[in-house]
């Protein structure tokens, strides 16, 4: 495992904080420090997708074991969460995951604090300049959001699964599989509009796009829309604890 020297040459300071992004398509974990730096390379395995909450805990459990030690735990995770427990998890593939108290479970495993929050509201936490009306929307697996006022993150909503066109849900449109479907052209155009659809519902002042996916976008964005790398939806766990 590759440890990565501090920027300044000082040595890293803490709180020591464990990093987990559960993904559609993997899992992730680093160990960052007080600033949010990274100590170590990420970590990754495949997501056992349909596997039961239980086995993704005794999969993450053996992702972090070889990394630094930490003194608390963020997570992302691809759903609803309300005080650490999931209560929706789409693409995971796995009825179980309603009401499963993730944090509980990790934090007993990994006799830490845990906090867990959606994973594009945690990645958005990286990323937000922290003035106004920002949003976050990750492309991956599926679709996700995250809004924030002057910095603080708002309730979590669940706009991937409303209605967008079609019938069909943001996350179904703009999903990898429908990407993989349809073609980049027209599955571009398709983030185009849900930008537009956005914008209406928001009147945000600032969009970030991450996300596996945000690199196949070929549309021109406007000048309130940037990419962000996806590697902030690890990096989004130490403001997690602010």
């Amino acid at each position: 495992m590759t440890r990565r020297r501090p920027r300044n040459g000082k040595k890293p300071a803490g709180p020591f904080t464990l990093a987990i992004d559960v993904g559609g398509t993997g899992l992730k974990a680093t160990v960052l420090d007080a600033r949010g730096n990274m100590l170590v390379e990420r970590v990754r395995v495949e997501t056992p997708v349909g596997a039961a909450p239980t086995a993704i805990v005794d999969t993450l459990v053996k992702l972090v074991a070889p990394l630094p030690r930490f003194d608390r735990v963020s997570v992302g995770f691809p759903g609803v969460v309300r005080d650490g427990r999931a209560l929706t998890a789409p693409n995971l593939g796995h009825d179980g995951w309603s009401g499963f108290d993730l944090a509980g479970a990790l934090g007993k495993r990994l006799r830490s604090p845990v906090r867990v929050a959606n994973d594009a509201d945690v990645q958005g936490l990286a990323v937000i300049r922290g003035k106004g009306v920002e949003m976050v929307i990750t492309l991956g697996t599926g679709f996700g959001t995250g809004l924030y006022q002057d910095g603080r993150l708002a309730p979590h909503l669940e706009i991937a699964h409303m209605p967008f066109r079609k019938s069909e849900t943001f996350d179904v449109q703009l999903g990898d599989r429908a990407r993989k479907s349809i073609g980049r052209k027209k599955w571009n155009a398709r983030v185009a509009l849900a930008l537009d659809c956005l914008r209406t519902l928001t009147r945000f002042d600032h969009l970030y796009i991450g996300g596996g996916n945000a690199s196949r976008l070929t549309l021109k964005l406007p000048k309130d829309v940037t990419t962000v790398s996806n590697t902030a939806g690890l990096l989004g766990g130490v403001r997690l604890w602010d």
